[in-house]
């Protein structure tokens, strides 16, 4: 008994702090959304959704939601912890990778004196924000652990939850004043990423 208050109130606290992520992020015109969410193995919140990798929308008119007010997105957070979703390819779009290249990629971008918005899951994925622009190059393309994130798709945001652990800023928005990059700037910096030595020559040393 006491666990399943504790469990509530762990929940419900959590339900609040997604609701004022998503109502702050709908002042900015950020294209909120509302997902299913982990429980007991799967993600609940939308009926007939059988999906078991990660949040989906929970209306299926989801994109027809798009754009809503403020207000009403306030509305979609009072009864359950629902993941917080963005819609991509309505003005922000993201580049997804691995860990290990999201690392390199954000070395690079910090050696320039560039930050700007990425995020990561539990499950070791980055995503690079942008600017809804254009396709990726051949070359990222081609790359199986690079994905753009576009048209009629979404991406999860902080504090969204996942079966172990919670979406989380690997570099927040206000670092960079809230300026998302063009994809141009974010596929440059992946590229050299993935063009830089994976290893560095020994340093000789005397006797």
């Amino acid at each position: 008994m006491l666990g399943t208050v504790r469990s509530d109130n762990w929940r419900r606290a959590f339900r609040v702090e997604l609701r004022a992520e998503a109502i702050g992020l709908a002042f900015r015109g950020w294209p909120v959304l509302p997902g299913t969410y982990p429980v007991a193995g799967h993600w609940a919140g939308r009926d007939g959704s059988e999906d078991t990798t990660g949040p989906v929308p929970i209306h299926a008119d989801w994109q027809d939601r798009v754009g809503t007010k403020a207000e009403q997105v306030a509305t979609w957070w009072t009864g359950q912890p629902y993941s917080l979703l963005l819609a991509t390819g309505l003005g922000y779009d993201a580049i997804e990778v691995g860990d290990d290249l999201g690392r390199r990629a954000a070395r690079v971008l910090r050696s320039v004196g560039l930050p700007v918005p990425i995020l990561a899951t539990p499950e070791h994925r980055w995503f690079f924000l942008t600017r809804t622009g254009s396709g990726l190059t051949a070359e990222l393309a081609a790359n199986p652990d690079v994905a753009l994130r576009g048209t009629g798709d979404w991406i999860p945001l902080p504090p969204s939850p996942f079966q172990h652990g919670v979406v989380h800023w690997r570099v927040k928005p206000e670092v960079c004043g809230w300026q998302i990059p063009t994809t141009e700037t974010i596929q440059d910096a992946l590229l050299d990423a993935l063009r830089e030595p994976t290893t560095r020559p020994l340093v000789a040393t005397r006797d």
